[in-house]
């Protein structure tokens, strides 16, 4: 099995953690980096093959994770020399990845079960599968609901549900063949393109852990929350 590392992004938001790191590197609790956890996770779960597709920094995670012989996977790299979007890095390695992979930002802290949405992905026959995850969103304000300039609802700082994407996709290289290599791809606007065509995406709905690090106050949790946590996202370290 294998898994593009989508790790070339510049980690604005985590500022000034990634002034001199790439995000996939900053640690989490006293002795791991981001990174090294999702290859132990990864390696546990079955894969045998990674492409990092690297940008900022990338020399720097180059030199920590080498040719993946630490954690027995085989790693490559794909350079990215200017931001193509989340799915646009992909393009450019589209001729040396399988039919089927996972692709996945470097940046994420769960206990999802990366084999299982590969397997799931592959026998579903789906050009894209999307792990989500259940977040709720308070609003702090009275919410009208208005119709020609007349109030017809209202609700007092409601709470909404959603489904959100967890960064983490089983792809088929078919779903990407249209596209143009070099140029930006958005994970967005595969997904609305897939939908136009009545190729919907498949949803694997997760409800475990999960972190997205590229949020400071995530990023803060985790590393408040890690020591509790550290024997169910690395087993055997």
């Amino acid at each position: 099995m294998h898994v593009v590392i989508l790790a070339g992004g510049k980690g604005v938001r985590l500022r000034p953690y990634t002034t001199a790191l790439p995000k996939p590197l900053v640690p989490i609790g006293e002795e791991h980096a981001i990174l090294e956890i999702v290859m132990r996770q990864l390696v546990s779960a079955g894969f045998t093959s990674c492409t990092l597709a690297i940008g900022h920094l990338g020399h720097i995670i180059r030199a920590y994770v080498g040719d993946g012989s630490q954690w027995g996977i085989r790693v490559d790299y794909a350079t990215e020399e200017s931001p193509l979007g989340t799915m646009g890095p992909l393009l450019t390695m589209l001729d040396r990845l399988p039919e089927h992979f996972l692709a996945m930002n470097g940046d994420i802290l769960t206990d999802l079960d990366f084999g299982d949405v590969y397997r799931t992905h592959v026998a579903s026959a789906a050009p894209l599968t999307i792990a989500t995850y259940a977040r709720q969103v308070s609003i702090d304000f009275g919410v009208l609901t208005t119709d020609s300039g007349r109030v017809v609802g209202f609700a007092e700082k409601p709470r909404m549900d959603y489904r959100v994407s967890m960064g983490v996709y089983g792809v088929s290289r078919a779903a990407l063949a249209r596209y143009t290599p070099g140029l930006p791809l958005g994970f967005d606007e595969l997904v609305l393109d897939m939908l136009e065509a009545k190729t919907p995406p498949r949803a694997y709905e997760f409800d475990g852990y999960w972190l997205d690090i590229g949020r400071p106050d995530d990023y803060d949790r985790a590393n408040r929350e890690f020591s509790l946590h550290r024997d169910m996202l690395i087993k055997g370290a």
